[in-house]
């Protein structure tokens, strides 16, 4: 372990900014480095950092965090509809895909300004406004930790779902993601019907649809309503969107009118957890007084963003643990109030 260092803090590697300390840490930029830094026994654990902005860190990591820098763009591949292009996971997301606008490759438009890494996208299935990065994946190569060595995972190796993927679950903490290849559209397919996206365009005033149309007014959305993690700390929607069945939304929906939902093409319903939350909040300290909303909520440097009830914020100083707490609690409070399980978004370590 003489390339690792000791008892470093991760503060600077995670966009929540949270102060937790790594046992020990090292980066690599290909694979090579990585089989290098690994430790010939087995027991240690570790734990692979991409852009570090889906985690909380709860607890110091007393193990090995490798930092994965790996870059590149490469074009690997063209047929008539589309463009093969493999990327190194250290690259990150919204460069990538200002790197696709600027070659008009479409498909990943909609997913502008999401934070993080390549990498981190397929274990996250990441997915904005009408578009999953599902429908535009390729197939990834990873490198198994313990076995040491690369293996490729296809579209359906993957098993992708909502905010989900085998990386989350049966191959949690096993791999680290080497590249991940896209396949991207010559002629575009815009998806304009999700969220404000219509709206906004409109606004713009654009007359002549584009990817480039699409993104920036992806961008001004996202802009509005999302802190930016360099001046706030936050991972973005700490929660996921619950999907409920047809029955379950009608009660629902007699009992609160206003709830938003989309409807899905399986029949059920998917509710709009930062409404809930929103429409939901802390007990109030004396009897009588209602119950505040948990949109714009703080305790100490731990909050709820006042502009999205989804996002958890840290204004300085909050620990993970602290963020996780609270987060307990709004679960705690959508669940009594709407008989609706909420599930975290952000991978908790």
């Amino acid at each position: 372990m003489k390339a690792l260092t000791e008892n470093i803090s991760l503060r600077p590697y995670n966009s929540f900014g949270i102060d937790a300390k790594a046992r020990w840490f090292g980066s690599f930029s290909d694979v090579e480095q990585l089989a290098s830094l690994l430790p010939s026994d087995s027991g240690h654990r570790t734990f692979i950092l991409g852009g570090g902005s889906n985690i909380l860190l709860t607890r110091d990591f007393d193990g090995i965090v490798f930092k994965n820098e790996i870059k590149g763009i490469t074009e690997v591949h063209e047929d008539e509809e589309h463009v093969y292009i493999k990327v190194g996971a250290g690259e990150n997301w919204h460069e990538f895909v200002l790197h696709c606008l600027h070659r008009n490759w479409a498909g990943v438009e909609n997913l502008a300004l999401i934070p993080g890494n390549v990498g981190a996208s397929p274990m996250q299935n990441i997915g904005a406004y009408g578009v999953e990065l599902a429908e535009v994946f390729w197939n990834l190569e990873a490198f198994h930790i313990k076995d040491k060595k690369a293996v490729t995972f296809t579209l359906s190796d993957c098993d992708f779902g909502y905010r989900d993927s085998v990386f989350k679950n049966k191959y949690r903490d096993q791999f680290a993601i080497l590249n991940v290849t896209f396949r991207l559209r010559k002629k575009p397919i815009y998806h304009t019907s999700y969220g404000a996206i219509q709206q906004e365009l409109e606004k713009m005033e654009v007359r002549e649809l584009s990817i480039h149309a699409i993104a920036k007014a992806v961008i001004s959305i996202r802009s509005s309503k999302l802190p930016d993690p360099k001046v706030v700390g936050n991972a973005g929607s700490f929660f996921k969107n619950p999907e409920v069945t047809q029955s379950k939304f009608e009660l629902l929906k007699a009992q609160f009118p206003d709830i938003v939902a989309y409807s899905l093409v399986n029949g059920n319903y998917k509710i709009a957890a930062g409404w809930m939350i929103e429409h939901t909040g802390p007990r109030a300290e004396r009897r009588g007084q209602p119950s505040l909303s948990w949109k714009g909520f703080r305790e100490g440097d731990a909050g709820v963003h006042p502009k999205q009830a989804l996002v958890l914020v840290n204004y300085g100083n909050a620990t993970g643990k602290s963020i996780y707490d609270l987060s307990e609690r709004i679960m705690k409070s959508v669940e009594e109030k709407f008989d609706v399980i909420l599930e975290r978004e952000v991978n908790v370590i």
